[in-house]
């Protein structure tokens, strides 16, 4: 899954890189490149542990787990030397309370392992936005993305091969849900954060991340009739509030002096 859904986007970003961008491409320092493969690597390892935990623990409490990003982000942040503004921090924890609230009951049926993946996931996707910041103030959308998207389905691809997966032989529908989640979840979803992270710090992109609790809520609801229960309404709330909190305070931070 995580290699498809990649590796249809690069097929997609890197021509239309390659013809609008190919000068900066060439261009790049070491350290530039250097940047743009790490961040694909934590992307690669974002997937390879969060995706396997769904096989050891339920969809909610990996979903928690994994939405614990903003958290990693200030922690990895701090370490770096990065101030986080104790209002971000304020929005974090009640997005993170939020996702706790929605899907919560779910978090008695983990065990070490599942738990372990997701949180792993969760911490290299925190990497991931950390290090796409430091360069994307510096590297077109594009650029960035191509390298790192074709970074991650290359690891992705050895450990397919390693873990002994298949490439091929799969029906129909499968093929089709690959090209929608490439078009969906990686370029529609992935390459906007990228976006944003040009002028968006990393704390205010992961935990506007957290709001997907919501989105799967509403979802379920639409094709499967699944009635959330109240504890879901009370946690879209706290999400909705922590990423509004958020968003306020970077405002206030990058709001003009008068």
């Amino acid at each position: 899954m995580a290699f498809y859904r990649n590796a249809l986007a690069v097929a997609i970003l890197v021509p239309a890189a390659l013809a609008l961008h190919r000068d900066e491409l060439r261009g790049l320092s070491r350290g530039q490149w250097a940047a743009a493969v790490a961040s694909g690597a934590l992307l690669a390892a974002h997937f390879a542990l969060w995706i396997p935990s769904l096989s050891f623990i339920s969809v909610g409490a990996s979903t928690v787990l994994v939405t614990t990003q903003p958290v990693w982000v200030a922690l990895l942040g701090r370490f770096l030397g990065e101030r986080i503004e104790g209002r971000t921090l304020l929005g974090a924890g009640l997005s993170v309370a939020g996702a706790l609230a929605i899907f919560g009951g779910d978090l008695g049926s983990s065990n070490l392992r599942g738990d372990s993946l997701a949180l792993g996931g969760a911490a290299a996707a925190a990497g991931y936005y950390l290090a796409g910041r430091s360069l994307r103030r510096r590297v077109s959308l594009l650029t960035y993305v191509a390298i790192c998207y074709s970074t991650c389905a290359a690891i992705l691809a050895i450990a397919v091969a390693a873990a002994g997966q298949p490439f091929a032989g799969f029906p129909p529908k499968v093929w089709v849900l690959f090209v929608l989640m490439a078009l969906g979840p990686q370029i529609m979803g992935h390459t906007v954060f990228n976006y944003l992270l040009s002028d968006v710090p990393a704390p205010v992109i992961a935990t506007a991340i957290t709001a997907e609790p919501i989105g799967a809520t509403l979802l379920a609801l639409a094709f499967f009739a699944e009635v959330p229960p109240w504890t879901a309404l009370v946690g879209g709330a706290l999400i909705l509030s922590g990423i509004a909190v958020t968003v306020r305070a970077q405002a206030d931070v990058t709001a003009p002096v008068e």
